[in-house]
């Protein structure tokens, strides 16, 4: 999940490097580098830290060319060092920055070291620049060399190749990992996201799986994985540079908790304006809705828990059986196929490995019923899918999903609805109700985001702990869930989370007063249920954080902090109550004065298994 970037121009292209590894730093910050071809040398700077160890080191050695590759990591073989930080070089003449993982690289590592090739670091990185240099020995052809070495790789890359001897080319290629380019007047660049190349160019092709391109001052050509030359579709990127600016935040993970009102709003839209329908989903998903018979939800980290809430509002609303499963552990079990299910993979970046290799296995399976919800247009796992739904959360940098989240919780409600009308267990007053319900659902946000105040003052009780314990019932068990993900990511506190019921049958034996336990409890059903949990909790002396709705019939007591959010807000009460979560897992966070937009041993865009 590394974060690569590079380009060729008449103009000094480092400045640009510098600043793509800044805007992709979310994607791996345990170190950086650069390397440039300039006055027949090539040049390299890397430093272990952030992009601003690298950009002062830059700036120093007075690295300059207008030719050239950038790299941040995020490390997988190999640890944080200076000889493990890209790019990787062969023999000074060939220099090689790659995102994802080599699965076959100590085979080709034996190969190349009886070949005579010496080793300097851990990755497997390191191989494709001796392979690469290996087949240009051999031809003086970048493109030929670049395509003999990938056919050799076995797992997920996206790589960029300069070579000493081609001072006039840059080749680059992918397979599983994203890739694309973009294209300016007399100059050309590549990035694995599309922020990278904002201050630049809006004009982007996205590379295909097995794609190789060649990019010179003057244009681009591609080639697929059968070695034939292809074109690939220029488009105008609709993510604009300021989406991507902090403005007056402090954070990107604040800036994008508050604008959940609006990603909601948006994410919305459509059902708002037309109403519940299948072509919502695209073209053709009345006839696949039509023939299947259950869900099968494929996702990983937060978007599993997105997907577990999903699966109480499919069943309850559609009354059609639905599974959720983890990408990475479903792609290696043996599972039982269903063709009439509908499988639906939740990715915000849409380039997530285990998802996407999931989705894979499930189609080889015989799945054709497929369905993407993703924050990401023309990522991955939307072009592998039938169907797709975008959510319309802008870009989000931060690490640790927030604004994701909520959109695609808006998208799976999107989904119950769709299918509980088609089914026929959706009367028109109760799809009025709902979408009125839509319709307040950005407001009931920003009244959750208004409660932010007093969630700073519990934070203070956080700092100083080293672990906690979130309790749910029902629909808010998975934002249980989520709200302990988010306090470990980023503050570092030891958190997990149970249902409620759960407690009894072990975890209680946890509870003292150096636990904070924290409880989503609304106004619904088990709420008497949870009530009875969280005498539990007071009788071993824990000190119990409540999130409870307006309507909640208790109030604050010894040892019992309440924090009440916007009135009960029915099936969608889960949304609201991940905004609070969120804030606390931030504030706690700031207290502790950890890195909140790039936690240790985090990135955002995990595209290895």
């Amino acid at each position: 999940m590394c974060g690569i970037v590079g380009g060729i121009a008449q103009r000094d292209i480092v400045p640009i490097i510098v600043e793509g590894l800044k805007r992709l730093e979310y994607r791996g910050y345990d170190s950086a580098g650069a390397a440039v071809l300039h006055d027949g040398k090539l040049e390299r700077v890397r430093r272990v830290g952030r992009v601003a160890e690298m950009e002062n080191q830059v700036a120093a050695q007075g690295l300059s060319g207008g030719v050239g590759i950038g790299h941040t990591r995020w490390a997988t073989h190999g640890g944080v060092t200076e000889n493990n930080a890209h790019p990787h070089i062969s023999r000074d003449e060939i220099a090689v920055v790659h995102n994802g993982i080599i699965e076959n690289h100590e085979a080709q590592r034996q190969r190349l070291a009886a070949l005579g090739y010496v080793f300097e670091s851990q990755t497997d990185t390191e191989v494709i620049a001796h392979l690469v240099h290996y087949y240009y020995r051999q031809s003086h052809d970048l493109v030929w060399a670049t395509r003999k070495t990938v056919a050799e790789l076995h797992g997920a890359y996206a790589i960029g190749v300069i070579a000493l001897a081609s001072p006039d080319l840059i080749c680059c290629a992918r397979m599983g990992c994203p890739l694309l380019i973009g294209r300016g007047d007399g100059e050309n660049f590549f990035a694995s996201d599309v922020s990278a190349l904002l201050s630049e160019t809006r004009r982007v092709v996205y590379l295909d799986e097995g794609d190789v391109a060649a990019l010179t001052r003057d244009g681009v050509r591609i080639t697929d994985r059968d070695g034939h030359a292809v074109l690939r579709v220029e488009r105008l990127s609709e993510v604009s540079a300021d989406a991507i600016e902090l403005g007056p935040y402090d954070h990107y993970m604040q800036k994008e908790i508050h604008e959940q009102p609006r990603a909601t709003a948006d994410t919305l839209e459509g059902v708002i304006d037309g109403g519940i329908r299948p072509d919502l989903f695209g073209a053709g998903a009345e006839t696949t809705f039509e023939q299947i018979d259950s869900v099968l939800i494929l996702a990983s980290g937060t978007s599993y828990y997105a997907g577990l809430v999903g699966r109480q509002w499919l069943e309850s609303l559609a009354k059609i059986p639905c599974n959720v499963e983890l990408g990475h552990e479903y792609r290696y079990r043996d599972s039982i196929p269903n063709p009439r299910q509908l499988v639906v993979t939740i990715s915000q970046s849409g380039e997530t490995l285990d998802t996407m290799e999931a989705l894979k296995r499930a189609k080889s399976l015989g799945h054709e019923h497929t369905l993407s919800i993703c924050n990401v247009q023309e990522s991955a796992l939307p072009r592998n899918s039938k169907l797709v739904f975008y959510t319309r959360a802008g870009a989000e940098i931060g690490v640790a999903s927030t604004k994701a989240f909520t959109t695609q919780l808006c998208a799976l409600f999107i989904l119950a609805l769709t299918l509980a009308k088609q089914r026929g267990h959706l009367v028109a007053e109760s799809e009025h109700a709902h979408l009125e319900a839509l319709r307040q659902l950005p407001g009931s946000v920003q009244h959750a985001l208004n409660l932010e105040p007093q969630i700073k003052v519990w934070a203070e009780h956080f700092s100083d702990k080293h672990h906690a314990l979130f309790l749910g019932r029902g629909l808010h068990y998975p934002i249980a869930l989520e709200g302990a993900l988010k306090l470990k990511e980023i503050s570092y506190i030891h958190a997990e989370a149970y249902p409620a019921g759960e407690l009894k049958h072990g975890p209680l034996a946890l509870v003292d007063e150096a636990m904070p336990v924290v409880v989503i409890a609304p106004n619904d059903s088990l709420l008497e249920k949870v009530k009875s949990n969280m005498q539990e909790v007071r009788a071993r002396g824990g000190q119990l954080y409540v999130f409870a709705d307006l309507d909640s019939q208790f109030g604050e007591a010894e040892a019992v902090h309440v924090i009440r959010t916007p009135r009960h807000a029915g099936l969608l009460s889960p949304i609201i109550h991940a905004i609070p979560v969120q804030l606390l897992a931030y504030h706690a966070a700031l207290k502790k004065g950890t890195d909140v937009d790039k936690p240790r041993n985090l990135a955002k865009s995990v595209t290895v298994e």
